[in-house]
């Protein structure tokens, strides 16, 4: 994406395009490792000093209410961000906690009632193991 198609995928989520909020969402696209909040501020505040911590958090809010970014939820550890466009899981490593994309598969929608009154807008999977750097070492550990 460039920097017309960002300006204009912000403008048509009804988000202004700051300076920092541009900076964050082009780290994003450029970066599909995943980054936490933090890592994300270290980032853009060296490329902008006048970017601070907490106008950083609120526009990764902002990003994921508009529905730009993905935050992926990582059990006890920081979230991360994914700004890929494509429709896809995840997969978390439970030893080192990279998270992986994962193609898109259909997921099975609930039986009709069985959510009450809540609305469905997307489910999505979330695969959790061992990555291919971490599972080796723990085969290698238990022939030792």
């Amino acid at each position: 994406m460039d920097a017309d198609e960002i300006k204009q995928s912000l403008a048509c989520s009804g988000l202004r395009c700051t300076p920092q909020r541009y900076a964050v969402m082009a780290f994003l696209l450029e970066h599909n490792r995943h980054p936490t909040a933090a890592e994300i501020f270290k980032a853009v505040n060296r490329v902008d000093p006048r970017s601070s911590r907490a106008t950083t958090y609120k526009n990764l809010r902002d990003l994921v209410q508009a529905g730009l970014v993905r935050e992926v939820a990582v059990e006890g550890r920081a979230a991360r961000f994914d700004a890929t466009g494509m429709r896809h899981h995840h997969f978390i490593c439970d030893r080192c906690g990279k998270v992986e994309d994962v193609e898109w598969c259909d997921v099975l929608r609930p039986a009709s009632g069985s959510l009450g009154k809540r609305i469905l807008r997307e489910a999505e999977l979330i695969f959790r193991g061992l990555c291919v750097k971490c599972a080796p070492r723990r085969a290698a550990r238990s022939v030792s």
